[in-house]
């Protein structure tokens, strides 16, 4: 889905950036992570002047990607536009979306479908039953792909020097004490995941949460992106773990994968 590639050019290593660019994106994830700040703790936050903050607020409100709110601001809603023009750029998007809405209501669990983008697995849409629970899997959620069942699935249609690659670049951080972090461990995963054309997931990104992935192909032969269910461990255990919800995936990729082939 893109040309970017482990072992690739890295936009940290070094190559010429615009710095007022640098400065907004800063900002930007800055506003994200505090839910909205105002200019002194902005400036504090990303170690620039209170005067560059504010200069770069007010470009920023001027195109409606920041708003005012009292002494502070946030992020606004035309991230969301683009957000949605994103998305829907995806094969399949509609399709996608209401296969979902079936996985949820039928597992009574929640449902994702998640893509890989460099070299992280994104999460694209979300969908997630009355009883369901929810997880950190937020649509836009970006996660090490060892780290996820989807992850995982979408690392086993890559190749063992694709992901070996992957991991010298970005390592195997832990997202709890059960991530795999070993790489020969991983590997060993991935090539079982292959074989069985199932991806497994117990407690490796939010502990008391297992879930299940299916890998999706592009009409291209690509890998397009993954399905997962995912749900507490008293209720994702056992044969329900290991077939009931594999084989459920299974079937609803398999025909997405056949309306995509011929749409």
């Amino acid at each position: 889905m893109n040309e970017w590639k482990p072992g690739g050019i890295d936009p940290e290593s070094g190559e010429t950036t615009i710095g007022s660019i640098d400065t907004s994106f800063a900002i930007v994830t800055a506003l994200r992570e505090r839910n909205g700040a105002g200019v002194t703790e902005l400036a504090e936050e990303t170690g620039l002047s209170k005067s560059s903050v504010h200069k770069h607020l007010r470009s920023l409100a001027k195109h409606d990607f920041v708003v005012k709110e009292g002494d502070e601001y946030a992020l606004g809603l035309r991230y969301l536009d683009l957000g949605a023009h994103v998305r829907s750029r995806v094969p399949g998007s509609a399709k996608i979306k209401h296969k979902l809405r079936e996985l949820a209501d039928e597992t009574g669990e929640s449902a994702q479908f998640a893509v890989e983008e460099r070299g992280h697995a994104v999460v694209l849409y979300r969908e997630v039953s009355h009883g369901g629970v929810y997880s950190r899997g937020r649509v836009g959620r970006r996660f090490h792909p060892h780290q996820t069942a989807a992850g995982k699935a979408i690392l086993a249609r890559r190749s063992d020097q694709w992901i070996e690659e992957l991991i010298d670049r970005q390592g195997l951080p832990a997202a709890t004490p059960h991530t795999i972090t070993d790489r020969e461990e991983l590997l060993e995963e991935i090539r079982e995941t292959r074989e069985r054309g199932v991806a497994f997931n117990s407690e490796e990104s939010t502990e008391g949460l297992r879930a299940v992935a299916v890998p999706v192909t592009a009409p291209d032969g690509d890998v397009l992106g993954a399905f997962a269910v995912a749900g507490p461990t008293h209720r994702i255990n056992g044969d329900r773990f290991e077939t009931e919800i594999p084989d459920l995936l299974r079937s609803v990729v398999n025909e997405l994968e056949l309306n995509l082939a011929h749409s």
